[in-house]
């Protein structure tokens, strides 16, 4: 079985071939640091991470380039209101100080660092030529009010729309329209390429160029920096879905109108919702990364960011959690337990997971278009059937109890979610804590159990009573009992 991936442009599941065999190059949009990271951020960063790390596991060397948009409208916007307020800081200041608390709110749940981390500010003199090119081309022109302004012309370029297959007289204006400069577009669907230099704007923020001074449009940062890093053709271009239409839309038109094959395939994560509402800043509903990092331990934040479907919605409220905190500790008690049972300690065999010692349902799930909930899905069944023999090592077989841990402890690895990693910093006393807690529930429901075989359904439900009051619910099914914390 190959790898299939979601192709956004051709909105349906292809088999993935690289450029080059064994090599994968994927450009994702990092942040604009206008404000504190959010937890759509920590999502979009964390579905790229896990994409990453299983294209790593099957055989690639994987070069990831994430951009940081240190320059535009809101970053200086939110500068000058703050200088208002009678702050000083720069805005450069500001964009720098914001980049540090998305670096460590990414490396507090562990997602590995990009290959590359460019700024947009480093690479001012690429976008130039970019756009030089496109001028030359016929597919960009200067403003017409005189300004240094300079725009992509969409109407020169007949295959715009065919990212989100939309024709172009049915779009909308540009979202990037300035009144100050709206009148020099030909067209109120074209986009900025240059802003030019605005004099309620510092001068530290403008660059010199042939057409006057001024600053990049958002779009044509992107698609300088992923050429730079990644060449005219690369793998994947990833980023939120809520960048598919204008930004990647943008980015894909001024690079194939520059004479640039550019990405092979898109893909698109889903947004998080709260309440049933998608989070933005006009709803008041954003949950903060500081917030949520308060909340929950950092590898259960992990766990549960990465529980959904990459391309689906994740709904948070108020127990999610939660219950990420209780289904990961029926996992780190059996990584514990079972662990201590065979011997086997904390940092035994760290070399990175091997295809080859993975589930094949694990795997199977993972090729198809990296369905990270029935990977989990096997996860949770091999943990159980640990459990269970758990029981059979005590008799004297640690046999199956050590090929279970081995296979658990690999899929945890391939989901960056080994509670044995250093890296987690308090992994290993987390873990026993969870481990003794289930050790605990788990033999009061083993009398549970032994005393309704026998009838004795007094006493059963008196150590239902004692697990309830000490906020632990518990729950009949089937075959077995599953408990969680209230």
């Amino acid at each position: 079985m190959k790898q299939r991936i979601y192709d956004s442009r051709r909105q349906e599941a292809v088999v993935f071939e690289p450029r080059r065999s064994g090599e994968v190059g994927m450009y994702v949009c990092g942040p604009t640091v206008q404000s504190a990271p959010h937890i759509g951020h920590l999502r979009s960063a964390l579905v790229y991470d896990q994409i990453r790390r299983w294209l790593t596991v099957t055989g690639h060397r994987v070069t990831l380039i994430r951009n940081v948009t240190d320059i535009d409208d809101k970053i200086l916007d939110n500068a000058r209101i703050a200088q208002e307020a009678g702050g000083d800081e720069e805005w450069w200041a500001l964009a720098y100080r914001v980049e540090r608390d998305f670096t460590a709110a990414y490396e507090a749940i562990g997602v590995l660092p990009p290959s590359y981390e460019p700024r947009a500010t480093a690479n001012i003199d690429g976008m130039i030529s970019l756009i030089e090119r496109l001028i030359e081309r016929g597919h960009a022109y200067l403003a017409a009010d005189g300004s240094a302004s300079v725009y992509f012309d969409t109407a020169s370029w007949p295959a715009y729309g065919a990212l989100t297959r939309q024709r172009r007289e049915q779009m909308e204006a540009a979202a990037d329209s300035d009144p100050a400069t709206g009148a020099g577009k030909r067209d109120p669907r074209d986009f900025a390429l240059w802003k030019a230099h605005r004099a309620q704007e510092p001068d530290s923020a403008s660059w010199d160029a042939p057409w006057g001074r001024g600053r990049p449009g958002w779009h044509i940062e992107c698609s300088a920096m992923a050429t730079r890093y990644l060449g005219e053709e690369f793998d994947i271009h990833g980023g939120g879905i809520d960048l598919r239409f204008p930004h990647h839309e943008n980015e894909l038109a001024q690079s194939s109108a520059a004479g640039q094959p550019f990405a092979r395939l898109w893909i698109h994560n889903g947004l998080v919702n709260t309440g049933g509402q998608k989070m933005s800043k006009s709803l008041g509903n954003s949950l903060f990364a500081a917030d949520l990092l308060a909340e929950a331990r950092p590898i259960v934040l992990r766990y549960f960011l990465g529980s959904a479907h990459y391309r689906s919605v994740l709904e948070f409220s108020p127990d999610s959690l939660a219950e990420a905190e209780t289904a990961f500790a029926r996992i780190e008690g059996f990584v514990a337990r079972a662990s201590e049972m065979i011997g086997a300690s904390s940092d035994e065999d760290a070399a990175p997971a091997r295809l080859e010692d993975l589930p094949e349902a694990f795997v199977e799930a993972m090729l198809d278009d990296f369905a990270v909930p029935q990977a989990l899905a096997v996860l949770h069944t091999t943990v159980r059937e640990g459990n269970s023999a758990l029981a059979d090592a005590e008799g004297g077989d640690p046999g199956r109890l050590a090929d279970l841990l081995s296979q658990v402890v690999q899929m945890l690895r391939v989901l960056g979610l080994d509670p044995r990693d250093p890296a987690w910093g308090r992994g290993a006393e987390s873990g026993a804590e969870a481990a003794a807690l289930d050790a605990l529930v788990t033999g009061l429901l083993r009398e549970r159990r032994e005393a309704r075989a026998a009838r004795d359904f007094a006493t059963g439900d008196a150590i239902r009573n004692r697990l309830q009051a000490s906020g632990v619910l518990i729950e009949d099914g089937p075959d077995e009992t599953r408990w969680s914390i209230a």
